[in-house]
């Protein structure tokens, strides 16, 4: 008979850590996500980009200088010069702002395809088994919808399902994601 309730007590042990180790695991995603988004979105600048941006004001700075007639002439070749880099600065943005793009969307949909797989060998190992117990006056109008595919209660406490706790969870991280 011992035996049976050290089960009962490692089992429940198991449940109460099963809701906080779902709900890391999916903020833990759901952070990796917001990283690289926003990584995408602003790439930071290169040394060459910053060393071209340098030269154009260097030259337009030098082409205002020349303001006599007289010096018409090289004027007007620094701000050639100076069109000349700001189109190879914008060719060179283009390629890299697309590189990153291209890369950043491959890391984005491999980060997808593996929150998907999670989620599913999380349901699947969790299926028939609650993932934690709460309180029903707590959730007194939700009742239903937490204990979804796990029925029962013993003691005046819901037992909460897999999908609505990883519904919750998906919903509480991106919140907190959007915080920080």
């Amino acid at each position: 008979m011992m035996n049976m309730g050290e089960g009962g007590i490692l089992d429940e042990q198991t449940r109460s850590l099963a809701a906080p180790f779902v709900f890391v695991i999916v903020i833990l995603f759901q952070f990796a996500t917001k990283r690289l988004q926003d990584l995408k979105r602003g790439a930071s600048k290169t040394d060459k980009e910053m060393q071209l941006r340098e030269e154009i004001k260097q030259l337009l700075k030098e082409a205002a200088s020349y303001s006599q007639p007289s010096t018409f002439a090289q004027a007007a070749k620094l701000r050639r010069m100076a069109a000349a880099k700001e189109k190879e600065l914008a060719n060179y943005q283009t390629h890299v702002t697309q590189e990153m793009k291209l890369s950043y969307d491959l890391y984005l949909k491999v980060l997808f395809i593996a929150k998907v797989l999670l989620h599913i060998v999380l349901v699947l190992w969790f299926w028939s088994s609650p993932v934690a117990s709460v309180s029903q006056h707590l959730v007194q109008p939700f009742g239903r919808l937490l204990s979804w595919k796990i029925w029962g209660s013993s003691d005046n406490f819901l037992q909460v399902g897999i999908i609505p706790w990883l519904i919750l969870c998906s919903r509480v991280s991106k919140f907190v994601c959007r915080l920080v």
